[in-house]
């Protein structure tokens, strides 16, 4: 391993500052985890961080690309260079747990509620923190330039940052710096080299039985759908028509190559009705990964032809909406190796006594015998970038060029873009089986075990910045590599336009908290807590 280079005073002071306020990014990481809010519905987030930035100096458009919980933020130390960095908060519907050795909900609600899984909540404020230090550092040293700062919501179901691209709100970056926690080897604490993140498609098909009087015409009734009468199948049948015969043809979609999936997920559109009544709206989520856009449109034609035989089959007429249309993403080489020496002059981050003490209380309440170093030993060590890709590529075939997916990929096509991560707290797997979800989950909100990864990954992320602001002929490198990928930057001959054509999808029947007579809720209530 390489000797980092040496740590600017600006780089310093930008550390010192990460430290002098490790008890409020500790507070502001429990605060987003406890809100919990799933994709699109993330109010009290997007709220606390536009009201901190403000209270930052940092000028904040609130419902930036018309998203209600997005967010952009600005500052500036005067004309120069400007960095992107971003912040995601929402949940995953069906993760509630509180910040606990055990498994229990958070208080008032039961475990169908959100929960954060990656952890979005450690994300969100290690960029944040990381934002605040650079911010810090710049207006101590008289660094010119600026920073800049997106809330992008809905990350689960890759929401936001195509549509942010699509309107131009990653344009005239000097760089963006793209982070995220893992734990699984080898992409823990490294940066991407080439296999960076594929493309990811997410649409709602919507069947609507608005014309049950027409299946049943001819069938002689005197009064039409009448309780005698035949009856029209309805929007559930043609849902789920469409859920088996998507899942039949999966296999014959694509090649059984290029690490693709593709998942679903039933939305409740509140259609429950009484007597014997047609169903008149069902909806059924989608969504891909795959390497490549050609790909996804491929998957797209058969679920198309599907929801089509799915309607005319149950007397429904049906919609596509899209929710996301992600590109895949693209390398900079330049821009990794100033992250690789910005990871090395942080170092990876360390869990103390009293987070091994916790994750030892985890272990205890699952019947095991604690561990001496329960932790797993390669969260606290550094991987080498090209050897990080080396392991990755093992699995995957030699014309594959993107695995798996997130959609910061989109920022790649805008400004030269660092993909890494930083170490969250995962435990050494037991003798037999395996920990239940709850236990990760659980990690990512007790501040002993997250606040390591925050606090590093925020040291990182300042470094960077400050690095990239300094170091002219860094920038240059990074955006000279960036118009040659590109064929000329945007809208050069090699560069991959937006595919974003849509509104935001923020009109369905997401999951969200609500507010009654009993306080907040889930919106599925529950009074028993294994429901």
């Amino acid at each position: 391993m390489k000797n980092p280079m040496p740590l600017s005073n600006a780089q310093s002071s930008a550390l010192a500052v990460v430290d002098s306020r490790q008890a409020e990014l500790s507070d502001w990481c429990a605060t987003i985890f406890n809100f919990a809010e799933p994709a699109w519905r993330e109010y009290r987030s997007a709220e606390w961080y536009v009201k901190r930035l403000r209270a930052e100096g940092f000028r904040v458009e609130e419902g930036s690309g018309g998203m209600p919980t997005a967010f952009c933020a600005e500052w500036s130390n005067g004309a120069g260079p400007v960095i992107g960095m971003y912040a995601e908060y929402d949940a995953v519907p069906g993760n509630c747990q509180a910040a606990s050795t055990r498994r229990e909900p958070r208080e008032g609600l039961g475990f169908q509620a959100g929960g954060h899984t990656d952890p979005h909540s450690g994300l969100g404020i290690a960029t944040l923190g990381g934002l605040l230090a650079a911010k810090a550092a710049m207006e101590k040293h008289g660094i010119k330039g600026g920073l800049r700062y997106t809330g992008e919501p809905a990350e689960k179901v890759r929401g936001s940052k195509p549509i942010h691209a699509a309107k131009g709100y990653y344009d005239g970056l000097a760089a963006m710096l793209s982070f995220h926690p893992f734990y699984m080897l080898p992409m823990c604490n490294t940066v991407r080299w080439d296999t960076h993140c594929g493309a990811a498609y997410a649409m709602v098909y919507r069947f609507i039985c608005d014309a049950p009087e027409s299946w049943g015409s001819s069938d002689g009734a005197p009064i039409p759908q009448s309780h005698s009468a035949v009856r029209a199948p309805g929007a559930n049948d043609a849902l789920m028509t469409m859920y088996q015969s998507s899942k039949a043809l999966r296999e014959a979609m694509l090649p059984h190559q290029g690490g693709w999936s593709v998942s679903e997920a039933i939305l409740t559109a509140g259609q429950a009705t009484a007597d014997n009544l047609p169903a008149g709206l069902a909806e059924i989520q989608y969504m891909m990964r795959v390497p490549t856009v050609a790909m996804a449109e491929q998957i797209t034609a058969v679920l198309d032809r599907n929801a089509a035989a799915s309607a005319v089959m149950t007397g429904c007429r049906w919609e596509r909406h899209w929710v996301s249309k992600s590109r895949p993403g693209l390398a900079n080489h330049a821009m990794a190796n100033v992250v690789w020496g910005a990871l090395q002059q942080v170092g990876a981050p360390v869990w103390d006594e009293a987070a091994k003490g916790v994750a030892r209380d985890i272990q205890r309440n699952l019947g095991m015998v604690p561990m001496e170093e329960p932790f797993i030993n390669a969260l606290t060590q550094l991987v080498e970038p090209q050897q990080a890709e080396a392991i990755l590529r093992r699995d995957l075939p030699p014309s594959q060029l993107n695995s798996t997916s997130d959609d910061y990929t989109d920022m790649t096509w805008h400004t030269p873009t660092a993909r890494f991560y930083i170490a969250r707290p995962a435990l050494k797997a037991p003798e037999t089986g395996a920990y239940p979800p709850w236990v990760m989950n659980a990690l990512g909100g007790i501040p002993a075990t997250i606040d390591p990864m925050v606090q590093t990954a925020a040291k990182v992320l300042a470094c960077i910045a400050i690095r990239l602001l300094e170091d002219e002929g860094a920038r240059d490198a990074a955006m000279e590599e960036f118009q040659t990928r590109t064929g000329g930057g945007i809208g050069g001959t090699t560069w991959h336009p937006p595919l974003c054509d849509y509104d935001p999808p923020i009109h369905f029947r997401w999951p969200e908290y609500i507010n009654t007579p009993r306080g907040q809720d889930w919106w599925i209530p529950s009074t028993v807590p294994d429901a």
